[in-house]
């Protein structure tokens, strides 16, 4: 495989002078985002701290090891997700943290809280488990994982640009939640039953269902997404309670087939859970689909203007023409992977970035996106050339 050579290309004009106030406003983005990473790094310390006090160190490690299982099962899916318009590293830590350790943290402190209303208003009394695992666990939980999704939109909005980007992200910060959680549930198990318990509970929470978290946040993230791609700035809140709604809705019918079905259980997870699970399959592959469309129409009109040749958009726009450049890199001396990784994102960020631009959803630091996009662009393809 070797990369055509293009139509000659327009001449490219002066970066408008806007391009220092957006990036002063992008840099300033990813300040937050760090100071957001800190955060969530000391929240998940702190729950740690938590439950090796409740637990102990020899039960928190076995915890630990049987929640790594699940949770690489859930990253792995989210990389093949990610995999078409791959998120920066940073906002996935970002998001993998705050479910981890901040969301995790709101939720026992609100539960600490219940527990000690509950007290003072009923002597003696305890909270009902039932609506504890139907109404507030769900509430609480998905307003919590819901906001983590928010706030890497605010923080990450050149990055955050369809429903796919909401998927990763919710995904991320489910995972984050499902393991924490899974080391608390895990722990408890030995501690309590023994290896039996702890057994059966793995199969259940680590085997049958370690996308749970996923599918219930993954909501919130969609209509997260749909609002991103809509050009939806303050609106994006109306997003959010939308999808909130659906993570509340199927987490509260998740933990209540558990809690009212009994040996019925079985049943609602097959009939119910398992179809649902497809459903969400069905869905990310379609819109994977509709992602790699995107990008060969929107690279295609840069083809006609003489950024890049016919050639090219099918190289760096469908799934067999990528294979194809990655084997190409890999056959080099001393191989190419990381040049042509990069070209094949830049192309990509370029095409979404000219699907905002062509909607009429856009400001201007799409217009400067476009130019610097561009210019990269050029650049890595005649580097790859020579």
């Amino acid at each position: 495989m070797s990369f055509p050579t293009a139509s000659p290309q327009p001449t490219p004009q002066p970066i408008p002078p806007a391009r220092q106030p957006v990036a002063r406003a992008r840099r300033a983005g990813f300040v937050l985002a760090v100071v957001g990473i800190a955060i969530g790094a000391l929240a998940l310390l702190l729950v740690a701290a938590y439950l090796i006090a409740a637990l102990g160190v020899p039960t928190l490690a076995i915890g630990s090891l049987l929640a790594l299982v699940p949770l690489v099962i859930v990253l792995l899916a989210v990389r093949w997700v990610d995999r078409w318009e791959p998120e920066p590293r940073w906002a996935l830590w970002f998001a993998f943290l705050w479910g981890a350790g901040v969301s995790v943290a709101l939720a026992l402190l609100v539960d600490l809280g219940v527990q000690v209303a509950v007290a003072f208003a009923t002597p003696g009394g305890a909270t009902d488990e039932a609506v504890q695992a139907v109404v507030q666990a769900p509430l609480v939980e998905e307003l919590a994982k819901g906001l983590g999704v928010l706030l890497v939109f605010a923080f990450s909005r050149s990055h955050f640009d369809g429903p796919v980007d909401g998927l990763v992200y919710a995904a991320t910060v489910a995972a984050g939640f499902a393991f924490t959680e899974n080391v608390l549930y895990f722990g408890a198990a030995m501690a309590e039953g023994g290896a039996g318990e702890l057994g059966v509970l793995f199969v259940v929470r680590g085997l049958f269902s370690p996308f749970a978290h996923v599918l219930f946040t993954a909501c919130t993230g969609l209509m997260i997404g749909i609002g991103a791609r809509r050009g939806a700035t303050v609106g994006i809140i109306g997003w959010f309670a939308l999808g909130l709604v659906g993570a509340i809705g199927l987490h509260a019918l998740w933990n209540g087939s558990l809690a009212f079905a009994g040996e019925g259980a079985i049943g609602l997870y097959f009939t119910v859970q398992v179809p649902i699970f497809v459903g969400a399959i069905v869905l990310t592959v379609l819109l994977r689909g509709q992602e790699a469309r995107l990008t060969r129409a929107r690279l295609a009109e840069y083809a006609a203007a003489g950024w890049l040749s016919p050639g090219e958009v099918d190289v760096l726009a469908t799934p067999a023409g990528r294979r194809q450049a990655m084997a190409w890199a890999r056959m080099q001396r001393p191989p190419r992977t990381r040049e042509v990784r990069a070209l094949i994102a830049d192309a990509t960020a370029l095409a979404f970035n000219r699907q905002m631009l062509v909607s009429g959803r856009t400001d201007v630091r799409h217009a400067i996106d476009e130019r610097v996009l561009l210019e990269r662009l050029s650049e890595r393809r005649a580097a790859l050339m020579r």
